[in-house]
């Protein structure tokens, strides 16, 4: 425990953030010098990596995350070898930045989602909420020889939240302005808001997932053109969007769920993705007009959640987009024309890296855990109070 009090102390922190999302694509690493707190919190970013999961990894993934086909053995053993990927990719920024794992104080690690389950359901004669995020933090702080602090969600879940979002705490002390009413688009496998009010303070804070951004997008690329994601939303730019059905899309029970709410594959994986194109293939649809559909969908759920549950107590003034979605020209655009006048940027305007912002979201998390610092957000979430968020795993000497 030596190690752990003198990283209490430590100012500023060299921390990697480790970020895996629900598009099941890889790990995106994120390397800051952290010092601070809360509103004081200096984030100086020194690189970003991605790191690709091999094809057969990531098949392996997709299999245990549905629960039709997934195997304990290959979750105990998908434990292990995501912390071997882990490193691998904490190895690969380091050097990237020309630095060495000596130079390493911390890691963040969010792990990957397999199961997501934040409403209340009976186990063994009780009502639980569960997540499994897998990649054991344990192992990973072995192998590097540094703290790591993982599992992110299982506290606030414990009081009655829905673990998520995380990200609105790092929106909060990063992104809030004295000014400016902003919201903060995460665009990921899921896309998820987060409302700053204009000098607003923690408890101001509103954010939940809107539905599905990436992950359909992604999942439709692959089945209908062979290809991981839809380039530069070229096949969506190619097809016309079927109104009509984007509106029968949009009557889904999770729209229809007033926030706080986080989804991910039990609403929008394989199941809903063979509807969904069970429906167009219906619609005598062609696959591009099927694409745009799917990519419409991603704007206009947005918009209908900021109209329905935000506009009405909380105007902005810009949206601010980060994550993988952001180089979807055609999405951007949706967005653009839904939103319009209100602005819509990325992340990078505002100086930080939109493909690096959850992986430093993470470093930050852990930073702030290290300084007994609650990030959890009630007021996002619907936990009865604030706490701390993960676990802290401490290697041997």
């Amino acid at each position: 425990m030596d190690a752990l009090l003198q990283l209490r102390r430590r100012s500023p922190r060299v921390v990697v953030g480790l970020m895996s999302g629900t598009s099941l694509d890889g790990v995106d690493a994120a390397l800051a010098r952290l010092s601070g707190s809360g509103t004081d919190l200096t984030v100086d970013s020194d690189g970003f990596v991605h790191v690709p999961y091999p094809k057969a990894l990531r098949t392996l993934l997709r299999r245990n995350a549905a629960p039709e086909s997934s195997s304990v053995r290959d979750l105990a053993r998908l434990d292990v070898r995501l912390a071997g990927v882990y490193a691998e990719a904490v190895d690969s920024v380091l050097a990237d930045a020309g630095r060495s794992r000596e130079a390493l104080d911390l890691v963040g690690s969010h792990g990957q989602t397999v199961q997501h389950l934040p409403d209340p359901a009976n186990c063994a004669g009780e009502e639980v909420r569960a997540t499994l995020q897998i990649g054991e933090p344990s192992t990973l702080a072995t192998e590097l020889g540094v703290p790591v602090v993982g599992n992110f969600r299982p506290s606030d879940m414990a009081l009655g939240g829905q673990g998520a979002p995380l990200v609105p705490y790092f929106d909060h002390v990063t992104f809030t302005d004295p000014e400016e009413d902003r919201g903060l688009l995460n665009l990921g496998g899921i896309a998820n808001l987060t409302v700053l009010p204009a000098g607003g303070t923690p408890d101001d804070v509103r954010a939940f997932d809107t539905g599905p951004a990436n992950m359909v997008i992604d999942a439709l690329a692959e089945r209908l053109f062979d290809a991981p994601y839809d380039p530069d939303g070229q096949h969506a730019d190619a097809g016309t969007p079927d109104h009509d059905f984007l509106a029968d899309l949009l009557e889904g029970d999770f729209y229809r769920r007033e926030p706080p709410k986080s989804t991910g594959r039990a609403d929008f994986g394989a199941d809903y993705v063979d509807h969904l194109l069970g429906a167009a293939q219906s619609r005598g649809l062609s696959a591009e007009d099927t694409m745009a559909t799917a990519t419409l969908l991603t704007a206009a759920s947005v918009y209908q959640a900021y109209a329905q549950y935000v506009r009405p107590d909380q105007s902005i003034d810009v949206l601010i987009a980060s994550g993988g979605g952001t180089h979807n020209d055609a999405l951007m655009r949706m967005l653009r024309d839904a939103f319009a006048p209100i602005p819509v940027r990325t992340a990078a305007d505002y100086g930080v890296d939109a493909d690096a912002k959850e992986a430093l979201c993470f470093a930050v998390l852990a930073h702030e855990t290290v300084n007994g610092v609650p990030t959890n957000l009630p007021s996002v979430t619907g936990a009865s109070r604030r706490t701390l968020l993960g676990s802290i795993s401490v290697p041997g000497p």
